[in-house]
Order: C-alpha cells, then sequence, then structure tokens
C-alpha cells in the first residue's frame, strides 16, 4: 500500500530584512521626539540640577570644585546621550524588524558583521580612554602639592578630630570631644561640634592622620574625600573661597559613634581667622597622644607565684 503525505500549508518566501523597514521612517520620528523631550527637560533644569546635584552650593567653593563639577557634569550629559541613542538604535530595531501579521518563514540570518563589530568595539574603547584621560588630568591636578600658607595637622579619633595649626611661624591647636546626637530625634547645637577654621583666599594644605582607626576626612561641599589611615599621612591642597559654615564628618564606618563624628568647617576673613588662632592653645598635639598597640604589647608582664 502506498502512503501519501500532503499538507495544506503553502510554504511562502523567507523574509528579508531589508523588506522589513516600511516603518522605518516612524522609528526615525519617535526617535527624534525622545532626543528632543530630552532637551527640553535639560532647558528647564533647576540649579541642583545644573551641578549635577553635588552639595556644593556655590560653583567655586574652593579652588578645585568648579573642575570637579564640570567633569562630574559633562560625563553624564555625555553617559546620557550615548544612552539615549543606543536605547534609540534598540527601539528603531524593534519596530522596523518586527515580524508583520503577514510575513512566514525566517528573515536572512546573518552569522556576523565585521565592520559593525569593528565599531561597536572601537566606540566604548575610545569612550573608556577618553574618560580615563580627562579624569587622570584632573586627579592630577587635584593632587598636586602647592606652597601652603596655612597648614592643618587633622587627627581624627574615635569619636572626634583635633586640629594643630601652622600659620605664619604661629602653632595653636584645638581638642576636640565627641559630639552627642540627641535620642528624640531633635536636631543637636551645631556650635559644640568641633570647628575647623580656614581663611578665605589662602592655600591651605591639609595633613590627614589617624590617631587609632581608619577614617575619613570629608566635607561634601568641598567635593574631596580622603582617607586616614594610622602610620600614613595623607594630604588635600585646597583655597577655600567662599567665606560661609560648611558641614564635615567622618565617612569611614570606625565603630560604635561613627555617626556623631561631626564637625564643621568656618571659612572666614584673614582677620576672622587670626582672631580665632589666638583664641586656641599654643603648640601641638601630635603623635603622643595617638594609641600605640605595639607599644602596650610589647611590654612584658611578669606574675608572680599564685598569680
Amino acid at each position: 500500500m502506498k502512503t501519501t503525505f500532503c499538507t495544506n500549508k503553502e510554504e511562502g518566501p523567507s523574509v528579508s530584512s531589508q523588506d522589513r523597514t516600511g516603518s522605518r521612517g516612524s522609528a526615525k520620528a519617535k526617535v527624534l521626539a525622545l532626543v528632543g523631550t530630552g532637551a527640553l527637560l535639560l532647558t528647564g533644569c533647576s540649579a541642583e540640577a545644573k551641578r549635577g546635584w553635588l552639595p556644593n552650593v556655590e560653583r567655586d567653593t574652593t579652588n578645585h570644585t568648579a573642575a570637579i563639577q564640570d567633569f562630574w557634569v559633562h560625563s553624564w550629559i555625555a553617559v546620557i546621550v550615548i544612552g539615549i541613542l543606543t536605547w534609540g538604535l534598540m527601539l528603531w530595531c524593534i519596530i522596523a524588524y518586527r515580524r508583520r501579521k503577514n510575513d512566514t518563514g525566517y528573515p536572512r540570518q546573518l552569522s556576523y558583521n565585521m565592520p559593525l563589530e569593528i565599531f561597536y568595539t572601537a566606540i566604548p574603547l575610545v569612550l573608556v580612554l577618553v574618560f580615563f584621560s580627562f579624569n587622570n588630568t584632573l586627579e592630577k591636578s587635584i593632587n598636586k602639592p602647592v606652597d601652603s600658607e596655612v597648614v592643618v595637622d587633622v587627627r581624627a579619633k574615635q569619636w572626634s578630630w583635633d586640629f594643630n595649626y601652622t600659620y605664619q611661624g604661629t602653632e595653636k591647636h584645638f581638642a576636640g570631644t565627641q559630639a552627642h546626637l540627641h535620642t528624640d530625634g531633635s536636631e543637636g547645637v551645631r556650635e559644640e561640634l568641633p570647628t575647623l577654621y580656614l581663611p578665605a583666599g589662602k592655600t591651605v594644605q591639609l595633613d590627614l592622620n589617624s590617631r587609632d582607626v581608619i577614617h575619613s576626612f570629608w566635607v561634601p561641599a568641598f567635593l574631596q574625600k580622603l582617607d586616614m589611615i594610622p602610620g600614613k599621612t595623607n594630604h588635600i591642597y585646597l583655597t577655600p573661597q567662599v567665606e560661609g559654615s560648611y558641614d564635615g564628618k567622618c565617612a569611614e564606618l570606625c565603630g560604635e559613634y561613627h555617626s556623631e563624628m561631626l564637625f564643621n568647617v568656618e571659612v572666614v576673613s584673614e582677620a576672622e581667622f587670626k582672631a580665632q588662632l589666638a583664641k586656641m592653645d599654643d603648640g601641638h598635639i601630635g603623635e603622643e597622644y595617638d594609641r600605640q598597640p605595639d607599644a602596650v604589647n610589647g611590654v612584658v608582664v611578669e606574675h608572680g607565684e599564685g598569680e
């Protein structure tokens, strides 16, 4: 017996990707509309948005904040533009090459496209190199040592701050005590926090040291933060340019009362700075108050009989 198999389904021609661009015009229009909407939103940015929501209210809070802010904002603009372009291309491909109702078979399959693959590899590589170059240049300019008129040895300790000042041959110091936050959630008294005084318009060198564990010196409005490591001195070089009061804090989890390790920064005129120095005690309080575990552990304790 001869058996015959048959089917009523007719095989249609395979659908080529070149035949699926009938709606390319509408897809491009949607992409352009998306880009235009983004540009329109950017034109109405608030002051916070224009500085990238950074914590510095003034652009020139220090001699470094403007450059840091520009790098931050321009980096985000570049990333957003790249994102919009990438999402737009993805959306265009989804719409332009979608499967139509009457399509049968499979689109023409491409195993690779060498020029396109080179393009998609080279562009990200160039972007990474460009970002690295700008970041490296900015970092070097910020960290470049300068001859400073004011040198402050900042010594972090659990859980407060000591400030040793050297200015015009005079040595002064301030020994801070731990702040105590209110348990009922109310605001504390800001004037009771340790206060670092800096003169506006004067170059300042901050020598950052720790008396015990790893801390981190952070003044958000200055857009700079640096770790304070026991046995190692790190440095920040800057010139405060806008008088005012700024918040400072430890940015490294350093123990039970880390959240209370706060301080104030007062950028004042040179006359006010000298007046504040005159109220402080003479000399520096340096390494003699640092925790010295090696010295303590090196002591041999002899016990008598029966102990």
